[in-house]
C-alpha cells in the first residue's frame, strides 16, 4: 500500500513523467503587466546566481489536463506550460510526482532557471515550489546553485514506517469497531484505481491512488490534523533512496494494491485480527 522503491544516482529522466501541466499565456506578459521584472530574462545566466552550466538536460515532461485552457500564444505539441492560475501549486505537484518517480535523482542539483524552462514558466514559481519541497525535507537549498534532491538511506524509510504503524494501525482498529459497512464500500473505487494504476505500472500513479486510500480510511476518524500529519508521513515514505531495494515493478505493485482490497473486507467484516494483521505487515514490508 505504500511506495517503497527506490533509486539510485544516475542522472535523472523525466521523460516517463506523469505529471501533466494545463497552459498558461508567457508568464513574462503577466509580469509585465504587474510591473514586475521578467525572471525569463535571466534563466539564461541563472536567476539569483543558480548556476545552470554543467546541469543535466531533463526532458520535457508529458502534459495533460482536464480542463480546456486558452492560450494567448501558439504552444508547441511536446512541450508543457502551465496556466497561470495556481502556477506554483501545478509545478509543485509536477515536482513531487517526479520525486516519487524517480525522475529527480538523490543527490543531483537542479536549478529553478532550468526547470521552468521545462515547464514554460519563470523561475519564480519553481523556486516557491522547491522552498515548499525543502520545508518539507524533500531537497535542501544549495547557495547559487538551486536545490538538492536529498539522500535518504533504509534506516530514515524504517523510521517512518514504525511511525506511521503506531499511528494508523490504533486509529483504523477503532474505526473498524464502529464505521458501518455502507461506508467502507464508498472506499472500494479508490481501491480499484490503485488497482488499475499498479496494473499499469506506473508508480508515480500509483503512490498518489494509495495516498488516497489512506487519507480517505483516516478521514473517518474526523481528526484532520490526524489527517495532515498522517499524509505527510506517507509523502515522504514514497521518495526516493539511495542503496536502497530495486524499485519495485508491475507484480510488486498489484501485490501492494491487492491489500487495499484485503484491508476493506476485513473493515466491512469487523475481523479486527485481520485487520490488525494486514496493517502490521504492511507497515513491515515499508
Amino acid at each position: 500500500m505504500g511506495a517503497r522503491g527506490s533509486t539510485g544516482s544516475a542522472a535523472p529522466d523525466i521523460r516517463t513523467a506523469s505529471v501533466r501541466v494545463p497552459a498558461q499565456a508567457r508568464v513574462a506578459d503577466v509580469e509585465r503587466e504587474r510591473g514586475v521584472a521578467s525572471d525569463e530574462s535571466r534563466s539564461a545566466s541563472g536567476a539569483r546566481g543558480e548556476h545552470t552550466h554543467g546541469e543535466p538536460p531533463i526532458p520535457h515532461p508529458r502534459v495533460e489536463s482536464t480542463r480546456p485552457v486558452e492560450s494567448a500564444r501558439p504552444v508547441e505539441a511536446a512541450r508543457p506550460v502551465v496556466q497561470r492560475a495556481s502556477v506554483r501549486g501545478q509545478v509543485l505537484d509536477a515536482l513531487r510526482t517526479a520525486l516519487v518517480a524517480g525522475e529527480l535523482a538523490p543527490g543531483q542539483v537542479y536549478s529553478a532557471p532550468v526547470l521552468g524552462e521545462r515547464f514554460g514558466v519563470s523561475a519564480t514559481p519553481v523556486r516557491e515550489a522547491m522552498q515548499q519541497l525543502a520545508l518539507e525535507g524533500a531537497v535542501e537549498v544549495v547557495p547559487n546553485r538551486g536545490f538538492r534532491v536529498v539522500r535518504r538511506g533504509t534506516r530514515e524509510l524504517a523510521e517512518l514506517a514504525e511511525i506511521r504503524a503506531l499511528l494508523e494501525v490504533p486509529v483504523v482498529l477503532r474505526l473498524a469497531r464502529t464505521v458501518p459497512a455502507a461506508r467502507w464500500a464508498e472506499l472500494r473505487p479508490l481501491a480499484e484505481a490503485a488497482a488499475r494504476a499498479a496494473s499499469a505500472g506506473c508508480r508515480a500513479t500509483y503512490a498518489e491512488c494509495d495516498r488516497a486510500f489512506h487519507h480517505a480510511i483516516l478521514a473517518l476518524a474526523g481528526n484532520d490534523q490526524l489527517v495532515q500529519i498522517a499524509d505527510d508521513l506517507h509523502r515522504r515514505a514514497q521518495w526516493p533512496l539511495v542503496g536502497g531495494p530495486v524499485p519495485r515493478g508491475r507484480a510488486d505493485l498489484m501485490a501492494d494494491a491487492a491489500e487495499h482490497l484485503a484491508l476493506l473486507d476485513a473493515l466491512t467484516a469487523q475481523d479486527l485480527p485481520a485487520v490488525q494483521s494486514l496493517l502490521r505487515e504492511h507497515f513491515a514490508d515499508n
